[in-house]
């Protein structure tokens, strides 16, 4: 389970810095807060995830004009883990400011590092 949690957490991130190039830089990174496994094989997995960033004035990048930009990334997020899981995937993205995550111990070990 925890490396497909990664798997999907660097996806996300993935879509993050495609879609937002050089507004929001490397000080970004992405929490699975669930995951939530298809109980048939014909309902969903379902991700649950938080889009961390470390300045207030990175977030409204992150969602962008009415929720654009995080619409975009969470499509193309889900598109791909679609391709990989082989099943429907439903993505819920939130963004939160957390200054200095990288220093956050409990952060990096959810981070898996």
């Amino acid at each position: 389970d925890q490396p497909e949690r990664l798997l999907a957490a660097e996806i996300v991130r993935e879509k993050v810095l495609q879609f937002t190039r050089d507004e929001i830089p490397f000080s970004s990174a992405v929490l699975v807060d669930r995951f939530e496994e298809p109980e048939t094989t014909s309902s969903l997995l379902k991700l649950y995830c938080t889009i961390l960033v470390e300045r207030e004035s990175q977030k409204p990048i992150v969602i962008g004009r009415g929720g654009e930009m995080i619409k975009r990334i969470g499509t193309a997020a889900r598109e791909d883990l679609e391709r990989f899981f082989g099943t429907r995937v439903f993505v819920d993205l939130r963004v939160a400011v957390k200054s200095e995550w990288r220093e956050d111990e409990r952060v990096l070990t959810d981070l898996g590092m």
